[in-house]
Parts: structure tokens; sequence; C-alpha cells
């Protein structure tokens, strides 16, 4: 491990994290980029993700920025999870748009983080804010090495 840049870590650690994640892969979600403490997932909405009002359901949305703080927060391979979070919608998702939902961290202090998030439509217009409040817990995606 101490052989690793802080960006091949954060890499292997969303490629150890991405192949257990299926609830990403079935909601058709790319990991576009990571960094340390960074991470940027998009998805396209379909038909099926419309709510009463024939627009992406929030629920869709909250769900793709929690993946894109999930991929953010555990770049340094500490296994970390979502202590709480918040979301604010800002303008409506619609069908056949590709949301991108961009993490960075802005705090990081012992076992606890602060991430936002912000999803965009592909024209670049705001669509919601998401601050996610994290904390690390035991364990690590990759093994140790001394």
């Amino acid at each position: 491990m101490s052989s690793m840049t802080e960006q091949e870590l954060a890499e292997a650690c969303a490629k150890a994290m991405w192949n257990d994640d299926s609830a990403s892969q079935r909601l058709g979600m790319s990991l576009d980029n990571i960094a340390p403490g960074e991470a940027t997932l998009s998805m396209d909405i379909t038909a099926e993700m419309s709510n009463g009002h024939g627009n992406c359901h929030g629920g869709y949305i909250f769900t793709l920025a929690d993946s894109a703080f999930a991929f953010a927060c555990n770049s340094r391979n500490q296994i970390t999870v979502a202590q709480q979070n918040s979301i604010t919608y800002i303008n409506p998702g619609r069908i056949g748009d590709r949301l991108t939902a961009t993490a960075r961290e802005v705090s990081l202090r012992g076992r606890s983080g602060i991430y936002d998030v912000r999803i965009t439509n592909q024209q670049g217009e705001h669509i919601a804010e998401f601050r996610g409040h994290s904390r690390s817990v035991k364990g690590t995606h990759l093994p140790q090495q001394n």
C-alpha cells in the first residue's frame, strides 16, 4: 500500500467497492471520476424512474448523490459509512436526462467527514445539492501491507 500514490489508492478502493455495488450498477450508474475525497457518477433517467408529475422521482436523484458520496468518502482505504445526509432539490430531473453527481470532501477530521454533492443535468443545469456526513468504521477495502 505504501508504494501506491493517493490517486492509485483511490482508484483501487473504487474498483473494490464497484465490484460489490449492485444498486449503483443495476440503476445504470457509471463511475466517471475518482480522486482522493472526490467522485463523479452519472446516470440516465428512464421512464421507470418517473414520479406522478412525470419527472424523475427524487429518490433516484438522492440515490445517485448517495453513491457519489460513498465513493468519495471511501477513497482512502478506510471503510466509511453514512452517518447523516440531506438533499435540497432545485430543479426537476426529466426523463431522458443524464444526471451527474460530483462529490467533494469539505472536511475530514478523525473518523468524521463532510461531503457536498452537486447534481447537474447534461446541460449543466443545477438539479440538487446533497450534503453527507460520514463516519469511518473498522476495516479496509484493500489488504493492509506491513
